[in-house]
């Protein structure tokens, strides 16, 4: 009789779990189709994972695969992060007003007209939130940041992939896929992966020929590395459109890639309908001081711009003498044809140098690679010779 209901319960555990798990398959059917159809974004692979894939020593790795900056953190940041460290117990200003009030010296913008996001892929994700639905569209360029179809994805909205002209934006052509259900257009400039970039003149003329329902989201995350003559001046455009988001971020030249803190330009009126769906707490304190200080280090924004310009040379220079075809950029990365990018790839980790595959961008070809310190680019340089076919 024991081993009889022992039996028993188990065949009732067993008929439990079976209902569970196909609630649990129902529970998940029933989410939209567009979020369960989306991939999500896949980071560069950090350093910690590699050595534990190869048993490679950490120390001997180098990681060119995410855009970081080189020399590490504004020593400005840094004593304003050990500052802000004794304060953790507190939640952060929900609303960042130091940090505004920072950004509104600087660029001579109303505190109203700026939104703060946990990098600038938050603040992305806030002007797709705020203005798409289901039955609207977006636009955006072959070759652009992945997180703009994810951004539209997750809204329900329609994405329009326009295709790229010299590996960037076709602004006519993208102009053309605008209709009466288009609610965004994304343009990155310079463009992430591939560098390219769209002069002033051009991009302002776009701005003024979209219709006025439209919202362009501007993204510049790489502006800082653009030499002054070739800055657009799109945050004064602001004043003439009031369908224009400028979104900018820490995580590039100012080095603060791990803290995430991204900021957004717009007219008052748009930048409140951002901020009503941003979660009250998105960038937390040590960040919010982080970056505060960091906008007032132009000491380490030169040297962080001069040692790019000096390190992209470098690579230039080098993917020359290989032979081997790149993407011009105006960006901290480069784009470099291997021919078979996911083979380079493999044996670049090999040889404990990461950088980032780009077939989900449409490059299978490539593999982009952020401008290190000297003696990283050389490393990179040399492994690459021994890693292409042939």
């Amino acid at each position: 009789m024991v081993f009889s209901f022992e039996l028993t319960e188990h065949s009732k555990l067993d008929t439990r779990n079976s209902k569970l798990n196909t609630a649990f398959m129902d529970i998940c059917d029933l989410a939209p189709s567009y979020i369960r159809s989306i991939a999500p974004y896949q980071p560069g692979k950090p350093i910690s994972e590699l050595a534990r894939e190869l048993g490679l020593p950490e120390a001997g790795i180098i990681k060119l695969a995410s855009n970081e900056n080189p020399i590490g953190v504004s020593p400005l940041a840094q004593r304003a992060i050990e500052r802000a460290v004794a304060d953790l117990a507190r939640y952060p200003d929900g609303n960042g007003f130091e940090l505004k009030q920072a950004l509104s010296r600087r660029f001579g913008v109303d505190p109203a007209a700026i939104v703060l996001g946990n990098g600038s892929n938050d603040v992305l994700e806030l002007a797709a939130r705020a203005f798409l639905t289901p039955d609207l569209e977006a636009i955006y360029a072959r070759h652009a940041f992945a997180v703009y179809p994810l951004a539209v994805q997750a809204t329900g909205a329609r994405g329009i992939e326009v295709a790229a002209r010299g590996f960037g934006h076709d602004l006519a052509a993208m102009r053309s896929a605008v209709t009466g259900r288009t609610r965004v257009v994304f343009v990155a400039n310079p463009n992430n992966p591939t560098g390219t970039f769209v002069r002033s003149r051009e991009l302002e003329a776009f701005i003024a020929s979209l219709p006025p329902e439209v919202v362009l989201v501007l993204d510049e995350a790489y502006n800082e590395y653009l030499p002054e003559e070739l800055k657009s001046d799109s945050v004064a455009w602001l004043k003439r459109f009031p369908n224009l988001v400028v979104t900018r971020t820490f995580s590039k030249v100012y080095g603060l890639a791990g803290l995430r803190v991204g900021y957004a330009f717009a007219s008052p009126g748009v930048a409140d309908l951002m901020n009503r769906v941003r979660q009250p707490f998105n960038v937390n304190s040590v960040s919010l001081a982080a970056a505060t200080a960091a906008l007032d280090d132009t000491e380490f924004v030169r040297r962080s711009y001069e040692l790019n310009q000096a390190g992209m040379r470098q690579l230039v220079n080098g993917f020359e003498r290989l032979g081997v075809e790149f993407i011009p950029s105006l960006g901290n990365f480069v784009s470099v044809n291997v021919g078979d990018g996911a083979r380079v790839f493999r044996r670049l980790l090999e040889r404990g140098v990461i950088v980032r595959p780009i077939a989900g961008y449409g490059l299978p070809q490539h593999l982009r690679v952020t401008v290190g310190l000297e003696s990283e680019n050389e490393r990179f340089l040399d492994a690459l010779s021994q890693s292409l076919p042939g």
